[in-house]
């Protein structure tokens, strides 16, 4: 690459920094210096040797963990024979993405960008980082932040004089071109997908009580071949869109007159991605059904792009104000605050009129979700099981909102196919089952604890703790039954924590609660090598969780603060403490 190239690396898990990282090769920095956009798995260490302008954008995953497929360069780069001055030659900088309400926060981003001075390299720009927790989600720091970074390359690479700024509202060209054509074959269906094994379902049970407020599912699919996957291992299910929202969708988009006739797709920016597996040849109705999401909570871009598609004046003003720094609350109130949907933007701003060659830039993915496994493949063969809470909620604006893999979900009846895919976890089973093994997890959080359980009394390992807390013993106490079970035979310690079924005024008992309790027995566990999962809302257990660890180490271990905090990160770091928890 020549000295003005850029080179756009994204370590991504759910999609989140692809969508960050490919919108900036196609705004004002192609009048700066030429981009290529990659993710990390396709370059190592000696292609960044002979790069000289890197920007990273690094997402985070679970608690302070760097992407799966970031992982096999940050191995490399963690090489101690690599020499101090390895990448003299090489100015980078890097946006992370996290949320603050994990302890890790940017981790990933943070460490990557110490190794890489480390190894010799130049940090142009102070580090963004964008977290989820901000009222405008992690466009609330990006902005900023690229306008921050577009001054360090006009500084490092002056225009010539014979160029200019392409402004950064400037309309980006479309990734595709789309050809209707009605002599092309309508697809009959989207084509299979490698890595997904086609299940049944066996069966789709509500576990808590009818009258619960929350609507918690226990899944079972069987599967015709044989699968493999271990403790912690998630399922990743690709939702489909209902029909009748699809059509009415593309009613209220006036697509229907073209909702079935084919399209033949050709991609034109190849460094703007496409959804997975998109046919060459499809139409918009299946585009809308299985590829693209009309429900998500638009990004701030979204709106960009509406300013350019707008025949209206004051729709346009509109669109402008809340694209400016003034207005930035404006957009907060009118969208974020109250979770609208892109469908719904789209209803109010009724003069705008997509060009289908600009379908992928407008809507995002419809990205696959990934749910943890609840059970063991040494007890049940062939079988995957699933604790799936449906969402449901209402939003400030008393609308009623469904989450769309998870009424997917719901909608499936016994017998119903289903293509799930399999990806590896981050929880690891200690090799010896005399080991201890502590697992806590609350609510839905016990689905991969359940899994570590089964296979461990399958392989006669029995020193086992299950930690499990939820609102009421009788409501949404997830296979209740199936622990009282395994802990009347003493394979399973099993402790529970019931939020809500004191009496009024009376502090409420949390998971972490009973660790503290239990602070002499878990010292001892610890000390005997007791590996401990965590699993569930990464709100505040994951920390209480670590404090009550601490307070065992202090109380019974006699070891100063420090020294306890010193000795629970030391096991993250062994990997004897796992938190594989969500927002």
């Amino acid at each position: 690459m020549s000295e003005r190239d850029l080179l756009i690396l994204y370590a991504t898990e759910t999609g989140t920094a692809q969508d960050i990282a490919e919108p900036q090769t196609n705004i004002h920095w192609y009048s700066i210096i030429s981009n290529v956009l990659e993710p990390p798995f396709n370059v190592g260490q000696s292609d960044l040797i002979s790069e000289t302008l890197v920007l990273f954008v690094v997402s985070t995953t679970g608690s302070g963990v760097e992407p799966r497929s970031m992982t096999s360069m940050w191995k490399t780069l963690l090489r101690g024979d690599l020499p101090a001055d390895l990448f003299d030659d090489l100015s980078f900088a890097v946006f992370g993405l996290g949320d603050t309400a994990y302890e890790k926060f940017c981790w990933p981003a943070k460490k990557l960008a110490r190794r890489l001075v480390n190894l010799g390299a130049t940090e142009i720009c102070d580090r963004g980082e964008g977290d989820d927790q901000d009222p405008l989600g992690i466009d609330g720091a990006l902005e900023s932040w690229v306008e921050n970074f577009s001054q360090v390359l006009l500084r490092i690479y002056p225009l010539p004089d014979n160029l200019e700024i392409i402004p950064a509202a400037a309309m980006p060209a479309a990734r595709v071109n789309m050809f209707e054509d009605a002599s092309l074959a309508t697809p009959v269906s989207p084509p299979a997908i490698s890595g997904f094994y086609l299940a049944t379902v066996k069966c789709n049970n509500r576990i808590t009580a009818e009258d619960w407020y929350q609507d918690v599912r226990h899944f079972e699919f069987n599967f015709d071949q044989d699968i493999q996957f271990s403790p912690g291992d998630v399922a990743v299910i690709r939702p489909l869109a209902f029909p009748s929202d699809v059509e009415l969708f593309l009613s209220e988009m006036n697509w229907l007159d073209v909702a079935d006739v084919p399209f033949r797709v050709k991609h034109t920016m190849s460094d703007q991605s496409l959804p997975e597996h998109l046919p060459e040849v499809v139409t918009p109705r299946t585009l809308f059904t299985h590829y693209l999401d009309f429900n998500a909570i638009p990004r701030r871009s979204f709106f960009g792009y509406l300013c350019h598609f707008t025949t209206d004046e004051l729709e346009r003003e509109r669109l402008d104000e809340f694209l400016s720094r003034e207005g930035a609350d404006d957009l907060y109130d009118y969208c974020y605050r109250v979770r609208r949907t892109i469908r719904e933007v789209l209803s109010e701003f009724r003069h705008v009129k997509i060009p289908m060659e600009y379908i992928f830039d407008v809507f995002p993915p419809l990205r696959p979700r990934q749910f943890s496994i609840a059970s063991s493949v040494k007890r049940f063969p062939s079988q995957i099981h699933l604790c799936v809470a449906i969402v449901k909620y209402r939003t400030k604006l008393k609308i009623p909102r469904k989450g769309v893999c998870t009424s997917f979900l719901a909608s499936l009846k016994p017998g119903d196919k289903v293509e799930i895919g399999l990806q590896q976890g981050f929880l690891k089973l200690p090799a010896d089952n005399n080991t201890p093994v502590i697992c806590i997890g609350p609510g839905t959080g016990v689905a991969p604890m359940r899994a570590v359980i089964q296979e461990r009394l399958q392989v006669g390992a029995t020193d086992n703790t299950l930690y499990f807390g939820c609102r009421s013993a009788s409501k949404d106490q997830h296979y209740g039954a199936e622990w009282r079970s395994s802990a009347s035979t003493s394979d399973l310690t099993y402790r529970t924590a019931f939020s809500r079924d004191g009496p009024e005024g009376v502090k409420r008992i949390y998971v972490q609660d009973l660790l503290q309790e239990d602070a002499e027995r878990i010292w001892t566990l610890m000390q005997a090598g007791a590996s401990v999962f965590i699993s569930g809302s990464s709100n505040k257990m994951p920390a209480a969780v670590k404090g009550a660890l601490r307070f065992a180490a202090e109380t019974y271990g006699k070891l100063e603060a420090s020294e306890a905090t010193e000795f629970v990160s030391a096991m993250e770091a062994r990997g004897q403490l796992i938190e594989e928890c969500w927002s």
